[in-house]
């Protein structure tokens, strides 16, 4: 009897102190980015996102800070994560060319007309990326591919001439000095001061992506898009080594798949990721593929939600931009 007592008590009280234990708190991570997350890199950020809440069972939370919320521009944020002031970024290579100009390698003109010939450098230049970024305390996660580099401009570009009367906007000093030399004037502006400089007439061009996400902001002023594969440019998304070391195994086997995830995604295609991933994630991609049915050549200006069409523009999804 006084055995079973004690049994029956020695139970209790096993019980009582698991209830008591902490369950593992959660952890937030916050994820900073100049561009809208409507924009490629900030979908980019939105699926690691759910991937790492979904893969840590709610235990881990990536917060993404798009369109610049964070008060940092692209150039200042790998300082920001390096310092601690956030845990991480996903930042444009190009505006990083003051810290390395390793980073400027991706938006070097012409190199990289392809999805293909941008995977290719970038696999070939990832240990020295990884390394960049050891040096400055912090891992690589994934890199983002942008549609290629166009001219946005007010007027249609109609010529070689056409070029002289452009005020244009570039992201990188490459870009500056390549388009100083068929423009009027270049210079590089922090996608979040685009439309203040629009606004004002300061610039009446700009070297950009033909994500729709991020060309969005500039209908208003430029509708015209022209192709001219100029670079398929790469962001790069990081996380503070503190902030890794921090998580435990299992936290860190969750970042880990999701990176890779994101990797694969985005390096299948620019234009077209796994199917499976978009009907997972993106019920707009149906959408697009429904409203854009039965088109054949490219909107190169819009793209929509993960540049899943192309249409001749204007293509009928609210984008306005007219493809040259």
């Amino acid at each position: 009897m006084l055995e079973t007592m004690l049994l029956r008590g020695f139970i209790i009280i096993v019980a009582l102190i698991a209830l008591a234990r902490p369950a593992s708190a959660q952890v937030t991570l916050s994820l900073i980015n100049e561009y809208p997350a409507t924009a490629i890199s900030g979908e980019a950020d939105a699926f690691f996102a759910d991937a790492v809440m979904r893969r840590s069972a709610g235990r881990i939370v990536v917060q993404p800070i798009p369109d610049a919320k964070s008060g940092l521009r692209s150039r200042d944020q790998l300082k920001a994560v390096t310092e601690g002031r956030f845990a991480m970024a996903n930042s444009v290579g190009g505006t990083l060319g003051d810290e390395d100009p390793l980073f400027l390698l991706s938006s070097l003109p012409f190199v990289t007309p392809t999805v293909g010939d941008a995977r290719a450098l970038y696999e070939a230049a990832k240990p020295l990326y990884e390394r960049l970024f050891a040096e400055r305390k912090q891992k690589l996660l994934y890199v983002v591919p942008w549609p290629p580099s166009g001219v946005w401009s007010a007027v249609p570009l109609r010529g070689a001439a056409a070029l002289k009367s452009l005020k244009i906007r570039t992201y990188d000093n490459t870009g500056t000095e390549v388009m100083a030399k068929v423009a009027a004037s270049a210079a590089i502006v922090s996608f979040s001061e685009l439309n203040t400089k629009l606004e004002s007439g300061e610039i009446n061009a700009v070297l950009s992506s033909g994500d729709g996400g991020a060309g969005r902001q500039m209908w208003k002023y430029l509708k015209n898009f022209s192709e001219v594969g100029y670079a398929l440019p790469l962001s790069f998304a990081s996380i503070s080594l503190a902030a890794w070391t921090s998580l435990d195994d299992a936290g860190r086997s969750a970042l880990e798949a999701a990176r890779a995830r994101n990797n694969r995604t985005a390096m299948v295609g620019a234009d077209k990721p796994p199917l499976r991933e978009l009907r997972a994630h993106a019920p707009e991609w149906r959408r697009d593929r429904r409203e854009t049915a039965g088109r054949r050549d490219g909107c190169a200006a819009c793209r929509s939600r993960y540049n899943c069409h192309r249409v001749a523009g204007p293509c009928g999804t609210g984008c306005a931009a007219r493809v040259a």
